[in-house]
């Protein structure tokens, strides 16, 4: 009201910030790995909210504001209306809460043993690796997006699975799941670079709309998402879950009909397929999850 500039963020800048919106997806994959572990989740049902609160508002959180104060010059060019490069996280407030969330978040894992605190410190290694220099991981587009779905899906998973059976490694079914939807969510990734692509290029980051130009990174983008559930759906035959592999069959086919007009306007329909295609994506997870969640 002064005209001053601001000395502290609103609450609701901090929450903006560190985008509730995206914490879904770890969440999600956490989850499928309580369920694929076949524990009892209703004796441990304590352990499992908390891990799905650590990977959600505390370490993808956390990955969240470390890339926006690392991104600010990129975003005062393609979203000048973020918190950091509006001035509503004002000074070095952006670092310093990813500070912060990254020593709460290893905090909460430390309480939940000793497994769940290496994956939660390499979750949040990654994370800072993604965005922060020297590595700057997101600089190349196949590497950051392999960091990104590595962290958000299949750590998540195994997590899930190694808290519900006492920090012991989940069985190699659960384990093969998650290698293949973390490879498929490289592709999801990729659909977040096509809203970014003026300003990447003027920063040098070579994210895949980049690199290969929205239709070829289209392309790329649909295979990659495409491939590894094909895959998962001749495991599940192999393993006697038909039922299982035809639901994911289906929910494959729902995304081969909307992935044809992501390819026809790459850039226009990025976002579109992201809200229906994706959701049809992780739905399989969840359901290749139930199918091995009886295996020793």
């Amino acid at each position: 009201m002064s005209g001053r500039p601001l000395t502290y963020p609103a609450p609701s800048a901090v929450l903006e910030l560190l985008k509730p919106i995206t914490w879904f997806p770890p969440m999600w994959a956490f989850a499928c790995g309580v369920v694929s572990s076949g524990a009892a989740i209703g004796a441990n049902w304590g352990v499992a909210l908390v891990g799905v609160l650590l990977a959600g508002p505390l370490v993808c959180a956390t990955s969240q504001a470390v890339n926006d104060w690392y991104d600010r010059h990129v975003d005062a060019i393609n979203e000048p209306n973020r918190p950091i490069p509006s001035g509503r996280i004002p000074g070095r407030w952006g670092l310093w809460i990813a500070c912060a969330w990254t020593v709460l978040s290893l905090l909460v894992a430390a309480s939940l043993g000793s497994w769940v605190l290496v994956a939660a410190a390499l979750g949040l290694a990654l994370a800072w690796a993604y965005s922060a220099p020297p590595l700057r991981l997101k600089r190349n587009g196949w590497w950051g997006n392999a960091a990104c779905a590595v962290s958000y899906e299949g750590l998540a998973w195994v997590t899930g699975a190694a808290v519900m059976l006492g920090g012991a490694l989940p069985h190699a079914p659960a384990l093969w799941l998650a290698a293949l939807y973390s490879i498929g969510a490289h592709g999801i990734m990729t659909l977040n670079d096509f809203k970014s692509i003026r300003g990447d290029t003027e920063m040098g980051i070579d994210s895949l709309p980049v690199l290969l130009g929205p239709d070829g990174a289209a392309r790329a983008a649909c295979a990659i998402m495409a491939l590894p559930q094909v895959v998962v759906i001749g495991l599940l035959l192999a393993w006697g879950q038909p039922v299982h592999a035809a639901a994911i069959l289906a929910l494959l086919v729902g995304q081969a009909v909307l992935m044809r007009g992501f390819l026809r306007a790459p850039v226009e329909k990025a976002l579109f397929y992201s809200g229906f295609g994706v959701p049809l994506f992780v739905g399989g997870m969840m359901v290749s999850a139930f199918a091995v969640r009886g295996f020793a």
